[in-house]
């Protein structure tokens, strides 16, 4: 006699052949019955009793012009209550000790602002000589890394002239600012070699959200004298890499990362 304790065998059967179907029915799109059951291996009655079952409880939908059967609109509604419980600080942390420990330097994360990114966590680097980073501190939209992401990943205007110059570096010219620009679109990061302030170097990577919009922006930054611009260049492949990590984790799809990503309110 089986314990209460346990459940049976047979519902963790049918558990698990539900959820097969659920991702067959998520890389299919719209799909019959006879040709999900082929992609399952299951017996296409089984398949049926399954369909019958998850669309009594909205996982599941049938056209009824054509029979066919798609992923219901409760599934939006169970991802939403998962996504809503993520913390992009939560989730970015451990990424951010990561990149510090693989390079040395400070970690930031930064949101969105309404005209400049906003750091919202960092991890300082273990280095004796390093940039003190500041929770709340704005990055300058023209004159960072952080900023620049922003400015090219959201619906954002570009400053207006004239633009501060924060030292002999930093980006004073509209058009010469839109290039920039592009150029981090075209990329799919930015950097900053002395624009905000002298000797710091940095280098940024946007998070996407599950919605293809720019949930957030991760950056290194070091003094130049030890973060260099072939420094900077090392940097970039991990930090695209964990920067793309935290976007699947929020729920974006691979089609949000990289350079040609969409900018906010575009779909993949």
């Amino acid at each position: 006699m089986q314990s209460p304790r346990q459940p049976s065998s047979g519902r963790i059967e049918a558990s698990q052949r539900a959820v097969t179907i659920l991702d067959a029915l998520a890389d299919a799109g719209e799909i019959g019955t006879n040709e999900l059951a082929r992609r399952v291996g299951m017996p296409a009655s089984t398949v049926s009793r399954q369909l019958g079952t998850l669309a009594a409880t909205g996982l599941v939908e049938q056209d009824a012009a054509t029979g066919r059967y798609r992923l219901g609109i409760r599934v939006v509604h169970l991802a939403n209550a998962v996504l809503a419980r993520l913390d992009v600080r939560r989730v970015a942390r451990p990424h951010l000790e990561e990149l510090v420990r693989i390079t040395g330097e400070t970690a930031t994360l930064h949101v969105p602002g309404e005209e400049d990114a906003v750091t919202v966590d960092f991890v300082p680097s273990a280095h004796f000589v390093q940039h003190v980073s500041q929770l709340g501190r704005p990055s300058i939209a023209h004159a960072t890394s952080a900023g620049k992401v922003m400015l090219a990943f959201t619906d954002r205007p570009l400053p207006r002239a004239p633009l501060r110059a924060y030292g002999p570096r930093t980006i004073t010219g509209v058009e010469e600012l839109a290039a920039e620009i592009e150029l981090v679109r075209r990329r799919g990061y930015a950097d900053a070699f002395e624009e905000r302030e002298p000797g710091l170097a940095a280098v940024a990577a946007p998070v996407w959200s599950s919605t293809g919009a720019l949930e957030a922006i991760v950056a290194l930054q070091g003094p130049t004298a030890r973060f260099g611009e072939a420094e900077v260049r090392a940097a970039v492949p991990p930090i695209l890499e964990h920067a793309a990590a935290i976007s699947a984790a929020l729920g974006a799809g691979p089609a949000t990362s990289g350079p040609g990503a969409p900018r906010a309110g575009t779909r993949p």
